[in-house]
């Protein structure tokens, strides 16, 4: 059965990447029942409200099977949380999960609707060099969520995929298409319920002379 591992949250902290020099990234496990709301988990932080946060990019999961697999390849062992996730998830295809759907953890209902692009940040805080290049060629960026119904949920709760979606905008897919496939990113316009961000990612794409007035 499909089930969280770890709940994790983090504080906003001073750092040495990206152009904020700030933040939250640095996650760890959260003992006992955690209280999600439409902009998080518990107490967790952002520290960089530009490009993170928000309603829809509210709680960011990722498989622990994922985690294991880039483990082998960096040869050292991933802990719940070392990507930033919020929740760590075991038995649950998130890599296959598509836009629209809809999960229940807990008495929290949760929605895909964005995908992680990777950063100078995240690059930093993994430590490995070409990062964001290998992290989007291995094409494996785990979900954004939005909360539809805020409530409490625990490591050990089942994963109950409550709807899925009839297409195949799978967050593989997105995150291929707003990167090194750009050509199929019109096809996602298809989701009405994906995020903001994707929207503004494509349409970024589509009037890159606006990006720095309209979206800075």
């Amino acid at each position: 059965m499909s089930h969280l591992e770890s709940v994790n949250a983090g504080p906003a902290v001073a750092v040495p990447w990206g152009r904020k020099k700030w933040s939250a990234i640095d996650k760890r496990p959260v003992s006992g029942s955690v209280r999600v709301h439409r902009l998080g988990v518990g107490d967790d932080e952002i520290g960089d409200h530009d490009d993170h946060g928000g309603p829809d990019q509210a709680v960011y999961a990722y498989a622990r099977e994922d985690l294991e697999v880039w483990s082998l390849e960096l040869g050292r062992p991933l802990r719940a949380g070392e990507f930033g996730e919020n929740l760590t998830t075991v038995g649950l295809d998130v890599q296959g999960a598509r836009l629209g759907d809809r999960w229940r953890i807990g008495t929290v209902l949760l929605e895909v609707c964005g995908v992680r692009i990777p950063c100078s940040v995240f690059e930093g805080f993994v430590g490995e060099s070409q990062w964001v290049r290998r992290f989007v060629e291995h094409g494996v960026p785990g979900a954004y969520l939005r909360v539809l119904e805020e409530g409490e949920l625990a490591a050990g709760d089942a994963i109950d995929v409550v709807e899925r979606r009839d297409h195949d905008l799978t967050v593989g897919f997105a995150l291929r298409a707003l990167t090194t496939e750009r050509h199929l990113e019109e096809r996602l316009l298809d989701e009405p319920r994906i995020g903001s961000r994707v929207r503004e990612r494509i349409d970024r794409h589509r009037n890159p002379r606006s990006d720095r007035t309209s979206l800075r």
